[in-house]
């Protein structure tokens, strides 16, 4: 990455000269108008850089000293600079920052006290404002949000609150979260929206449902349809190791297993044959199995049922005194 380094340090004082290549390092070759005036830059060196194409301006007040893309660490630094000494990253870039979501092209989301003036700036910067600033960052370069937090601010920036509620048990069920901490973080920390889904989200996690998927086969394939709840996230020995299955009946009397195959991580080899491992060990012990995807809970949900409730009754569960089926598509 080009910094022009000889006109730099050729401009700035002598003393300052072995700290200007340790800052460029540090933030990419992004440098703030602050920052360059601090090592003796004027604003007609500025200005003779980006006339000559030396540099370029990115934000309002930042700027890159070399020419050509933005790196992602670059558009992260440009971006804090431009929200201040106090910026943060949250949302949807403090969780990719956690490893809690994949990268994605898009804006890097900041954060910044309630009353500093900083604004969006399509298409590089989004920024949120916090009151609370001071208590939700967590102490790591580049700075951002802590994990709780984090989740709470992606949930209720939802547009909906189911989807409030989904992103809630996904992510969570994604870290080592607890739902302990995040239920301080929301007593800490009240969301401005949709505070009951986010408490429901909570709550089903602490049931032991771990992705929005589990809660859909929960809300639409069980409850709506009259079927027992299994139990969740039942543990099973394979191999000497510990894995967990998704929903289990075994104490409604049938020895049913259904999973629940709604991430990509199936499709890895390590995944796939952990699979078959454990498909053999319940085909070993007797058990039957059934598997669902998105597609089958949200768009075949009433024939879901239909089959989960055949293989209860044939494995032993007796449907009488069964809750009530609520579907109004199917009505049985």
């Amino acid at each position: 990455m080009p910094t022009h380094r000889r006109w730099s340090e050729n401009s700035i004082p002598a003393e300052q000269r072995p700290s200007w290549p340790v800052l460029l390092d540090e933030q990419h070759g992004i440098v703030s108008r602050r920052q360059l005036r601090a090592y003796g830059h004027t604003m007609s060196d500025i200005r003779a850089n980006l006339a000559a194409g030396r540099w370029q301006r990115v934000l309002p007040r930042v700027y890159s000293t070399f020419t050509g893309e933005l790196s992602r660490s670059a558009k992260i630094h440009a971006a804090l600079l431009y929200g201040s000494g106090y910026a943060i990253l949250s949302h949807r870039t403090a969780a990719e920052e956690w490893r809690i979501l994949p990268i994605v092209e898009g804006p890097v989301e900041i954060t910044v006290p309630y009353t500093f003036s900083a604004i969006s700036q399509t298409p590089l910067v989004i920024v949120h404002r916090s009151r609370a600033l001071p208590h939700i960052a967590a102490g790591t370069s580049p700075p951002r949000t802590r994990v709780t937090d984090t989740i709470l601010d992606l949930a209720a920036a939802q547009r909906t609150p189911h989807q409030a509620t989904n992103t809630i048990v996904d992510l969570l069920g994604r870290t080592r979260t607890s739902v302990a901490a995040m239920e301080a973080c929301v007593l800490v920390r009240p969301p401005f929206r949709y505070r009951p889904a986010i408490r429901y989200g909570l709550a089903l996690v602490g049931g032991g449902l771990m992705s929005a998927l589990e809660v859909a086969y929960q809300e639409e394939v069980e409850d709506k349809h009259g079927l027992p709840r299994g139990n969740r996230q039942t543990p099973i020995e394979v191999d000497g190791k510990t894995l967990w299955e998704d929903v289990t009946y075994d104490d409604h009397g049938a020895a049913v297993t259904v999973r629940l195959d709604g991430r990509a991580t199936h499709a890895t080899p390590g995944v796939a044959f952990r699979d078959r491992r454990r498909d053999n060990a319940a085909e070993l012990a007797g058990r039957a199995r059934l598997v669902y995807g998105w597609q089958d809970v949200h768009d075949s949900s009433c024939g879901v049922a239909a089959e989960v409730r055949t293989i209860l009754i044939r494995e032993g569960w007796s449907p009488a005194g069964a809750r009530p089926v609520t579907c109004s598509q199917c009505g049985k």
